[in-house]
């Protein structure tokens, strides 16, 4: 089974011809995108994440996982919040799920998904166990 990008894994799942699609339609390749990844998650800029309305589909050796970000960010001292939508798609290949392609969508509020869909929290960086 795939891994969620979210789970912030390092650059061996990454297919050596990885494709980034940013929000605006700018694509990095693998180099630019793990270089950029490295430094992405500063818990005292990133606030807030979440995991929700994930959804995995796998059709022969291709998987796509589906799944939206709510996000807090701290920029100059203010917090900003949004969502991002993802597919990520990755392909099996030599005994192994490597992401091939990472498609990045902002959500206009009435089209993010419900607080009851997260499946998981991370509260400046620390994941938060979840409650019954």
């Amino acid at each position: 089974m795939p891994r969620l990008m979210s789970d912030r894994r390092p650059a061996a799942f990454r297919h050596p011809g990885f494709i980034n699609i940013r929000p605006t339609g700018q694509r990095w390749d693998r180099a630019t995108y793990l270089e950029y990844w490295a430094t992405a998650f500063d818990p005292q800029v990133i606030v807030y994440w979440d995991v929700r309305d994930e959804l995995i589909t796998i059709i022969g050796n291709v998987a796509l996982v589906r799944a939206t970000n709510k996000h807090t960010r701290r920029r100059d001292g203010k917090e900003v919040t949004g969502m991002t939508t993802y597919t990520d798609t990755y392909l099996f290949e030599d005994g192994a799920w490597k992401c091939i392609q990472a498609q990045l969508t902002s959500v206009a509020p009435e089209h993010q998904p419900a607080d009851d869909t997260i499946i998981s929290v991370y509260i400046e960086g620390k994941r938060q166990e979840r409650l019954s």
